[in-house]
């Protein structure tokens, strides 16, 4: 992985952050963006602004053209079998709600179960609370190990023949623990009950094939792996989503409409109401050309490295917890002792290191590991060992500030 060339596309990590050059470490919220997809938004703008499938003049044409190979890219990126199946959505909360409101509000029944894990993202536990409160079913958990590990065991004594819906990130992005959603999925199947998958901590880092893990839907971000922001993707088995109503309605999603009926357009475009977001889907489309270019073994290899050392040397600090298990993902997630994250976070950010610091959308996960919150330390790759260092030199001079104040 050649990061130094790799960062010269970034132009947002040339800069000084306090007097020091930045060091961004917040890639679970949102990833930096590289000049081509910068260009692409500008070139939408500037060149074929338009709004798509609606009109027959060349710029329509064109913007329709983009978008388009946009959603084939992003077919082929996670294999999915058709574009029929990949639905253009605001991001992975909406695509999780979608899924919740429009397949599971309308599958569920009372004495029904929906299980999930205990360290959601509150985008995959919020909307199947919901389901659950609007149908009668029952919310289940999967117990987790101390490690912040899923043993398929429990999985299976958990997954019943009542079962109709299992949910499950397969990236934590607090505890960085990387779930066996495929298998997951096997056993879920096995009880007749249907997968969904949130991707939105794994398709930035890793090879995503959605056909390999037999998902049934599979949601993640554009954001988060170097595309626009308010552009997300809901992939879902063709056959489910020809069964689903559309959430909402209106504008693209129609076929024909009379005073007191209305019939719905084709897949993927039935469930994809009003203008979209156009420059984003494009953008999203350059992002994984750009990831593509990479490699996404090749990042998945590198990231693996920058979490193991960071996991090491962060570990090794007195007076620092680290949660989550020892293999994972890109991030690592901490506290010192006596210490405010939000503190942390501070005194990180005036060394020019930035870094999250709250619950991270995961208050259940953050009561079972007996915190309010933590710092969390997220790693994409244009990262550097070097930035790890500093890293770890910042959480010790926080440490040894905070401890001379306190």
């Amino acid at each position: 992985m050649d990061t130094t060339s790799i960062r010269t596309d970034f132009p947002i990590l040339g800069q000084k952050v306090n007097g020091h050059p930045l060091v961004y470490l917040d890639n679970a919220a949102t990833s930096q963006k590289p000049q081509s997809v910068i260009d692409t938004l500008v070139t939408y703008y500037e060149n074929y602004n338009s709004n798509v499938h609606r009109g027959v003049h060349t710029l329509g044409t064109i913007a329709t053209e983009r978008y388009e190979e946009a959603r084939e890219k992003i077919r082929k990126f996670i294999n999915a079998r058709s574009t029929k199946e990949i639905i253009y959505t605001k991001g992975t909360t909406n695509s999780l709600n979608m899924i919740a409101t429009g397949y599971g509000r309308a599958n569920l029944t009372q004495g029904d179960e929906i299980v999930i894990s205990p360290m959601e993202h509150h985008a995959n536990l919020i909307p199947w609370q919901q389901a659950a409160q609007a149908t009668g079913a029952s919310l289940k958990y999967f117990p987790m190990k101390a490690d912040g590990t899923l043993d398929l065991e429990d999985v299976r004594r958990t997954i019943t023949d009542h079962t109709k819906i299992v949910a499950c990130t397969q990236v934590s992005n607090v505890l960085g623990t990387i779930n066996p959603v495929k298998e997951i999925a096997e056993i879920a199947h096995e009880k007749g009950a249907v997968m969904v998958v949130d991707g939105a901590q794994s398709t930035p880092h890793m090879a995503i094939d959605v056909q390999d893990l037999d998902a049934d839907f599979f949601a993640f971000s554009g954001h988060k792996m170097l595309g626009p922001t308010g552009i997300g993707i809901l992939y879902g088995k063709q056959a489910l989503l020809d069964a689903m109503e559309p959430v909402e309605t209106g504008g693209e999603m129609i076929d024909e409409v009379d005073y007191y009926r209305a019939t719905w357009a084709d897949l993927p475009w039935k469930m994809e109401a009003g203008t979209p977001n156009i420059a984003g889907a494009i953008g999203l489309g350059s992002a994984v050309d750009y990831l593509n270019q990479i490699g996404m073994d090749a990042i998945s290899e590198y990231e693996t490295e920058l979490g193991r050392a960071a996991y090491e040397a962060v570990s090794a600090i007195s007076g620092v917890t680290v949660y989550g298990p020892e293999q994972r993902a890109g991030m690592v997630s901490f506290n010192i002792e006596g210490i405010h994250p939000h503190d942390v976070s501070t005194a990180l950010d005036a060394e020019g290191i930035a870094v999250r610091a709250g619950h991270h959308c995961a208050q259940p996960l953050h009561r079972r590991l007996e915190c309010a919150s933590t710092v969390r330390a997220s790693f994409y790759f244009y990262n550097t060992q070097e930035e790890i260092e500093k890293l770890t030199r910042g959480i010790k001079d926080a440490k040894e500030y905070f401890g001379h104040v306190l």
